[in-house]
Order: C-alpha cells, then sequence, then structure tokens
C-alpha cells in the first residue's frame, strides 16, 4: 500500500508520464477496480482531466443535505476530497436557498482513469455532472435505488429551435449555476451553448467574474459538468489552460451558433495517450 512518504518518494523518483511505447492499462482493467487506493493522508490527482487517475479518492455519501447520487450501478461516485466538498457545500447551498435537491450524476472511479463508456475525462477525480433536473421530490424522500437508475436528467434545450426551452428551464438553474461558479476551488463548468447564451443574455454588472468560467460544449444540455482546479498540493496534476478574458459573451460564443459548430465533422480516430506511469503503478497496488 502508498503511504505518504511512499507516495512522495515514488513521485520525486519516477517520471509522472509513461515512456513511449510503454504497455499500458486498459479501460477496462481500470472499471474492474472497485476500491481507491490507501489514503493515510488525502487524495493526490495525477496526470491530466483526460488522462490520468487519482491516488486515495474519497467516496461521496449517496445522499447529503441538498443531493442524491444517481446511477448507483456505474458506481462512478469518487474523487478527490476536495470535489465531495464541493459536492456537499453546493447541495447545502442549494437546500438553503429552496432550489431543489441536485441529482449527481458522474464524479469518477474508484481509481479515476479511463472508462469503458461515457466519458473521456473524469479520470483525475476533479469532474462532475450534475443534472438540470432540480428535484422537489429528493427534497422530501431519498429516492429508490430503482428511481436512481430509471429517472433520466430533462434536456433543457429545444434542440429544433437552438434556444433554451423555456418549459424546462427556470431562474434556479441560473442560481445554481452561479452559485457553483463562484466557488473559487472551481475551474470552469460546461454547458449547452444556448444556456451559456441565455446566462450572457440576462447578465447583470458584476456577473463577468463567475460568468467568465461558463464554457460552451457540446451535449450538455440536460447536465452541468464541473471541472475543480488542480489542488495547489497535488504536484502530478495537470490543469487546463487557462481560461480566455471576458466574461465569454462576445464572438467567440456566436461561433457556437454556426452550421459548423451545430455538425462538426467526424475527425479522425485518435490512439489515447499511455497514462502517467504512476497511474499503471496505482492500479497495480
Amino acid at each position: 500500500m502508498f503511504s505518504i512518504r511512499a507516495f512522495l518518494t515514488l513521485l520525486s523518483a519516477v517520471s509522472v508520464f509513461a515512456a513511449p511505447g510503454a504497455a499500458g492499462s486498459s479501460a477496462a482493467d481500470w472499471a474492474a477496480v472497485k476500491a481507491p487506493s490507501s489514503r493515510p493522508a488525502g487524495s493526490f490527482s495525477i496526470g491530466s482531466y483526460t488522462n490520468g487517475c487519482i491516488a486515495g479518492a474519497a467516496s461521496l455519501p449517496l445522499q447529503g443535505p441538498g443531493y442524491q447520487v444517481m446511477r448507483l450501478s456505474r458506481q462512478r461516485y469518487y474523487g478527490h476530497a476536495e470535489l465531495i466538498g464541493f459536492i456537499q457545500a453546493l447541495g447545502q447551498t442549494a437546500r438553503d436557498r429552496q432550489l431543489g435537491s441536485l441529482l449527481i450524476g458522474d464524479l469518477g472511479q474508484a481509481r479515476g482513469g479511463p472508462t469503458l463508456s461515457g466519458h473521456r475525462s473524469h479520470q483525475s477525480g476533479l469532474d462532475v455532472d450534475i443534472w438540470f433536473l432540480l428535484s422537489e421530490q429528493a427534497d422530501r424522500r431519498v429516492l429508490s435505488a430503482e428511481e436512481r437508475e430509471t429517472w433520466s436528467a430533462p434536456s433543457v434545450v429545444d434542440m429544433r429551435a437552438y434556444r433554451i426551452d423555456r418549459r424546462a428551464w427556470s431562474p434556479k438553474h441560473a442560481q445554481v449555476l452561479e452559485a457553483a461558479a463562484q466557488r473559487p476551488e472551481v475551474d470552469r463548468i460546461f454547458v449547452h451553448p444556448t444556456v451559456k447564451q441565455n446566462l450572457c443574455d440576462a447578465k447583470q454588472s458584476g456577473a463577468g467574474g463567475w460568468l467568465r468560467k461558463i464554457r460552451p460544449w457540446w451535449k450538455h444540455d440536460d447536465h452541468f459538468h464541473v471541472r475543480l482546479k488542480c489542488p495547489a498540493d497535488n504536484p502530478a496534476c495537470q490543469g487546463q489552460e487557462p481560461l480566455p478574458a471576458g466574461d465569454g459573451c462576445d464572438a467567440s460564443l456566436a461561433w457556437w451558433f454556426t452550421e459548423e459548430a451545430k455538425t462538426p465533422a467526424p475527425g479522425p480516430v485518435s490512439v489515447p495517450p499511455p497514462l502517467p506511469a504512476l497511474c499503471e503503478q496505482l492500479l497495480r497496488e
């Protein structure tokens, strides 16, 4: 097992990244591991959001004030301790402000890494999907295992008109996104371009600070995806490039409404790079 001393010694002695051509693990290998590594002193994110893993992952309690976890059969309710704290704090905010209970989708696997389905990211324990269904039922009771498997996240976008669906969207959604984006540990939040446009249309003076973190991305019409910054004491964690200046309500957003953006041409099939050497070590623990 990793002790904190052994982990830091390994970190200093081993290149974070696997050598080119090194035999690597598969998504099936990572999905088969059902328990986090031992963690005597906290969580460590390794590598990038799309090519990494996590040592000492924490498990999100399946329900708490203001939130409940969905799709329990996927067993993707593990993440960095800071991610667990973020979700619990946001759930408490939703409860305090009577916004409805947050329904939590995927975090990551017990040791992160690539998944068999659903995501290319969510690998280093710093990503979480939160449904746009702010459930009043979940405010009143614990959902059954069957409900958690069969309920669906509703889209808040009229895809034919390519605009917000006013029947599904409410000011509470904007309040939840604002509360999430205002937290300092959040790096960015991915939403459908129409959600970003709606927030831009309704923005008030001083909103640019948090609105900047709301980033348009494909397929985020029924949930939003929160990504945390690399924790300061996780030296093997690779962050994303800094956000551009401004609130994002500019020509860069307008591009997302072009035909090029709406129907992107399929790109070449890419081979994932090898996982960091530390991840291969972690998987074998």
